[in-house]
């Protein structure tokens, strides 16, 4: 956590040392409205960038959009998360975390308003930055605050319930989103946000404690750099499957290396980095980095193209599709329990690595045997296979990199995991799309599979790439 989070959580522990009886009853009490309350903010951020993969094909259809184009009313959503994400950590050791938080959740609601209101795909997308940039600030924030008004011997079971409300909403987001769809329409995916936020908002301003404020804001110029470079060189790579839109593609991707290039040469100068270079001297740091990276990009990549294929290809409706994904999403809750201690067994290297071969194996399994006249129930084995493997790298990769620095860093480790987790999922969305129409097509059926089998195994590529650099990984430092 953050020298301002430890600073609040110090102050916070000592308040609670001398509670005894009613107060002490107050003081539980007051820690669950925080629980409720943080895990709200992180639910809805979690959920927003998955709810949105099976209303998809609703979408491409109401705005006769090409798969190209629909990328990006996912990529623009953890486009905005990841450029921001760091920014806004920065922002709220400075007004405040509860006061950022609420402002987030603000601009979340707004953001879903405009999204469900959107005449065209162009507002659409705007919106979801908007969204994104909300959903930014309210994952540290609520993570930052929980963790300060927690007494040290609750904040592990604090944040595991955190974190597991974050993968429900992963999880139950794409049935959720296909039942929605289904009965209402693709807009009220959205409406669906405005009275919950709006609620958390009012109880967030009356029961969430406040931290102190007067950290540093970030550097402006840097700041600039981050969205610039992230957003141009996302945006290349989608543009970059349209033959009109390659040299195009090319110049804003060039530009957008050289504002990163310039964003790293400031941070190696900075006194204050946003992001401190001297982390990914560990190969550890820099190992579980690069597999969190490439775990979710094959990850997100399926995840856009998969539900489509369900509704286009097989004939599903958005409500069949959502429930068609659970054999994937759902191992999270059945496999996560075990992931945690085979970690603590056997070490993260080999987990990370034994999962992202899993991941692979599911894939191309899937890959393998893909056709418009493929059975459903054939693909539930493999798709078993590969969310038992996601399941299982996320945790070991997150503890090595928390578990590689120093326990006064782990905030901004944190932030960097965070990040790169979401840059994963924006370039992998991508890169899907990318091999889709290199090899398919949206019609006929068969194009539609052959586009779709060829991002399955670009995706297993990846996961390949994830278990080369998570052999890199070490012991933790931390037990």
């Amino acid at each position: 956590m953050s020298d301002i989070q430890k600073k609040v959580g110090a102050a916070g522990d000592a308040d609670r040392t001398g509670s005894t009886g009613g107060a002490g009853r107050a003081d539980t009490a007051g820690h669950a409205w925080v629980l409720a309350l943080t895990s709200l903010g992180f639910f809805m951020a979690m959920m927003d960038s998955m709810i949105v993969t099976t209303a998809s094909t609703a979408i491409r259809e109401d705005f006769d959009a090409s798969v190209g184009q629909l990328q990006w009313t996912l990529n623009a959503y953890n486009v905005a998360v990841e450029a921001f994400l760091l920014i806004g950590v920065a922002i709220g050791g400075r007004i405040g975390h509860r006061r950022l938080y609420t402002i987030g959740l603000l601009l979340f609601v707004i953001g879903s308003v405009a999204c469900a209101l959107s005449p065209s795909l162009g507002a659409l997308i705007a919106s979801r930055v908007l969204q994104g940039i909300g959903a930014s600030v309210m994952t540290p924030m609520s993570m930052a605050i929980l963790f300060a008004a927690s007494p040290p011997s609750r904040r592990g079971r604090a944040l595991g319930i955190w974190s597991g409300v974050g993968g429900l909403a992963l999880i139950i987001g794409p049935a959720l989103g296909g039942a929605i769809v289904s009965q209402l329409g693709w807009q009220w995916v959205f409406w669906i946000n405005v009275p919950i936020g709006l609620i958390g908002m009012h109880l967030s301003h009356r029961r969430l404690p406040e931290s102190e404020a007067g950290g540093r804001l970030p550097n402006a110029l840097d700041s600039v750099l981050v969205v610039a470079s992230s957003g141009g060189i996302i945006w290349a790579l989608s543009e970059s499957i349209f033959p009109a839109g390659r040299t195009s593609a090319l110049v804003v991707g060039t530009a957008g290396i050289a504002l990163g290039s310039v964003f790293v040469l400031r941070q190696r100068k900075s006194s204050a980095p946003m992001i401190p270079l001297s982390l990914f001297a560990s190969s550890t740091f820099s190992g579980g980095v690069a597999g969190t990276f490439l775990l979710y990009a094959a990850m997100y990549g399926v995840v856009f193209l998969l539900p489509q294929y369900l509704q286009t290809v097989t004939g599903a409706n958005a409500l069949t599709a959502g429930m068609e994904l659970l054999p994937w999403t759902g191992t999270l809750v059945i496999v996560s329990p075990f992931a945690g201690r085979a970690v603590d067994r056997f070490g993260e290297r080999p987990v990370a690595i034994i999962s992202l071969l899993l991941q692979a194996i599911g894939y191309v399994w899937i890959a393998a045997i893909l056709s418009p006249d493929t059975d459903y129930r054939a693909m539930i084995t493999p798709l078993v296979i590969s969310g038992a493997g996601i399941s299982m790298a996320g945790p070991a990769l997150q503890k090595a990199v928390l578990g590689a620095v120093d326990p006064t860093r782990t905030g901004i480790a944190s932030g960097v995991f965070n990040t790169f987790r979401q840059l994963g999922g924006a370039v992998g969305t991508s890169i899907a799309v990318i091999l889709f129409y290199a090899f398919g097509e949206l019609t006929p059926d068969s194009a539609f599979a052959r586009g779709f089998s060829a991002a399955l195994i670009g995706s297993a590529l990846l996961t390949l790439l994830g278990s080369v650099s998570a052999a890199a990984l070490r012991p933790s430092r931390t037990p």
